[in-house]
């Protein structure tokens, strides 16, 4: 970390932010001298997250992405609080595992609704005061957007289309100096990811991905390369470097996932089918109360 960050004295929002990537993203901007708006569902786990931080450097606003009229009555409290800000994180997102054929029709809906929706509504609300700061918004996608896989079809379908809208954000704000990003984890150590392993089929699924595709990260360490995207105003941040040869490509990926799926997905019907995994965490959980 720099002595002094080019993030020291501004103000920093990051939804999804009660638990896991979000809220160690929060950690990360506080300790580079932002002060940070937590917004999520969870109220306890924001408050939790808040309170281990420093007196005065961060606040927390329970709300739903996907809900514009609220988002955009938070923003008027955070800019009210700490002023514009000049960093905006969409990281909000929920994942539901399963038979697309199988799947819960509403869940489906609902992932897509926080992680496309979502990251719309999240832009827009705050879009004007990052005009002002010509400031930076940066989209979380993941790996799934780069190589989509069986039993995700909602999940990898909506971190696309996340990540297409960010790319045409960026085409529209550009020429008035706003920087727009997309990131793209991997497989990171959140409470949504351990739950995910405890499924029936995801197990199988991971297991047959090559290494390191395989491989968990720790959450404080992707958050951190993330946030140095961030201060660098990134158009792409690499949770892992070999993400990047993986998106040069991409255009090769369908039928190698193809390839590689068929030969699980006939044990595992063989096996008695794939169950539905329902909203994945105790994040997802909240989200479709």
């Amino acid at each position: 970390m720099p002595a002094t960050s080019p993030l020291a004295g501004r103000t920093a929002v990051v939804t999804g932010a009660a638990r896991g990537l979000g809220a160690q993203m929060a950690t990360a901007l506080v300790r580079r001298g932002a002060r940070v708006a937590l917004l999520g569902l969870e109220e306890e786990e924001l408050a939790r997250t808040v309170a281990e931080l420093p007196e005065g450097a961060a606040r927390q606003w329970t709300v739903d992405v996907s809900e514009a009229a609220a988002m955009d009555e938070t923003a008027a409290l955070v800019r009210s609080r700490f002023g514009s800000p000049s960093v905006v994180i969409g990281n909000a997102g929920i994942a539901a595992a399963g038979p697309f054929p199988e799947s819960d029709p509403l869940l489906w809906r609902r992932v897509v609704e926080v992680n496309v929706v979502g990251s719309a509504v999240t832009a827009r609300a705050f879009l004007p005061d990052l005009l002002l700061t010509r400031g930076y918004y940066l989209q979380v996608s993941s790996l799934a957007a780069l190589a989509a896989t069986p039993l995700m079809s909602a999940y990898c379908a909506s971190k696309s289309g996340a990540e297409a809208f960010a790319q045409a954000l960026r085409a529209e704000v550009a020429h008035r100096g706003v920087g727009v990003g997309v990131a793209y984890p991997s497989w990171v150590d959140t409470e949504m990811i351990r739950a995910r392993d405890r499924s029936t089929a995801l197990p199988a699924l991971r297991s047959a991905l090559p290494w390191p595709a395989s491989r968990t990260y720790p959450a404080s360490e992707v958050a951190e390369r993330l946030v140095r995207g961030v201060e660098r105003r990134s158009a792409a941040v690499y949770a892992q470097q070999w993400v990047r040869a993986v998106r040069l490509v991409r255009p090769l990926l369908p039928p190698l996932v193809v390839l590689r799926s068929r030969r699980m997905m006939r044990h595992l019907e063989r096996g008695g089918g794939v169950p539905e995994t329902g909203p994945l965490g105790r994040g997802g959980e909240a989200a479709v109360e």
